[in-house]
């Protein structure tokens, strides 16, 4: 379920668009009317503000923001505007062509899609960027991770809620077998598992093996399994079992200690806004005992906080 909030009377794109211009003309820009419009427009319709804006002014609307906003709010505003597909490819290809190359936040988003949802970021990569997102994951990934991702992109999933039980059954034997059965760990077993099966089937799964050997299979990785590739295998499985708390649990890392990972907060919050964050929400204050709202708001400021809360769906638009 979405938090997004869209204005009861929706005004047009191209109101939208001649208040925008309004608000970069003059001196300064009136940074708040910009937040108040952007962060309560869904994709479909920012999409059309922002042919509106091109039509009108015969100029790109992210070019202008991106020359108007600054810091944090000028990141997480850049990521809002493209649909969900162009997103996420803007997303992995910046994590794996950076100054610093940012191997989890590419995991994080490849292995958390449906594949409907890699399909269609895998056309919008390479229309965009001219290469193969395979291509991308083959120079930047390496060892076990290297081939999971790989495995992961190309296998086609079934998306459906049905399951084969003894399935489910001979696969968890095969996890085991594989993983805490023996000395030293078959990764090629978790691989092939973790990249062919549904959601649906990997959530039976992960409920056989702890029924079948008392231990969590969230464990089992974590005990046989290190560094991006355990990363990885824990997204894929956290996305089938529960992705709110998943979520819930990599907004709670960014915020704690001294210092915010932004990067990550803006990620998450601009990606999962349209989809689930009801669901994160839940998840958070039942784990961290506070409201996901209230921690964003101690952790940020300005006109960045107020876009933040109302994609949060803090705020009631006026």
């Amino acid at each position: 379920m979405a938090t997004l909030t869209v204005p009861p009377v929706v005004t047009t794109p191209r109101d939208d668009a001649v208040q925008l211009h309004r608000a970069f003309k003059g001196f300064g820009c009136d940074t708040a009317a910009v937040v108040n419009i952007l962060a309560h427009r869904d994709s479909m319709q920012r999409s059309y503000i922002e042919q509106e804006y091109r039509t009108m002014y015969s100029e790109e609307l992210s070019k202008r923001l991106g020359s108007e906003l600054r810091g944090d709010l000028k990141k997480a505003v850049l990521s809002w505007m493209p649909d969900p597909g162009t997103r996420d490819a803007t997303i992995v290809k910046q994590a794996f062509s950076g100054d610093v190359i940012d191997l989890k936040a590419a995991t994080e988003v490849i292995c958390s899609r449906t594949p409907s949802q890699i399909q269609q970021m895998k056309q919008i990569y390479l229309g965009r960027f001219r290469t193969y997102l395979e291509h991308d994951i083959e120079h930047q990934a390496s060892g076990d991770h290297k081939k999971l991702l790989l495995a992961y992109v190309t296998a086609m999933r079934y998306e459906g809620p049905e399951v084969d039980r003894a399935m489910a059954e001979q696969d968890a034997k095969s996890l085991y077998k594989a993983g805490e059965k023996r000395l030293g760990t078959d990764e090629r077993t978790f691989i092939r598992i973790f990249s062919e099966r549904s959601r649906a089937h990997l959530n039976s799964v992960a409920s056989a093996y702890h029924n079948m050997y008392g231990n969590s299979l969230k464990k089992a990785i974590k005990k046989e399994t290190s560094g991006t590739f355990e990363f990885a295998l824990l997204t894929i499985l956290q996305s089938a079992v529960n992705p709110g708390k998943y979520f819930a649990k990599l907004l709670h890392k960014a915020m704690k200690g001294l210092g915010t990972n932004d990067t990550t907060l803006i990620r998450i919050i601009v990606t999962r806004a349209e989809m689930d964050m009801h669901y994160i929400k839940v998840e958070y204050e039942k784990k961290y005992r506070k409201p996901l709202n209230d921690a964003v708001h101690s952790e940020t400021s300005g006109h960045y906080r107020t876009f933040l809360l109302s994609l949060l769906g803090a705020t009631h638009h006026s």
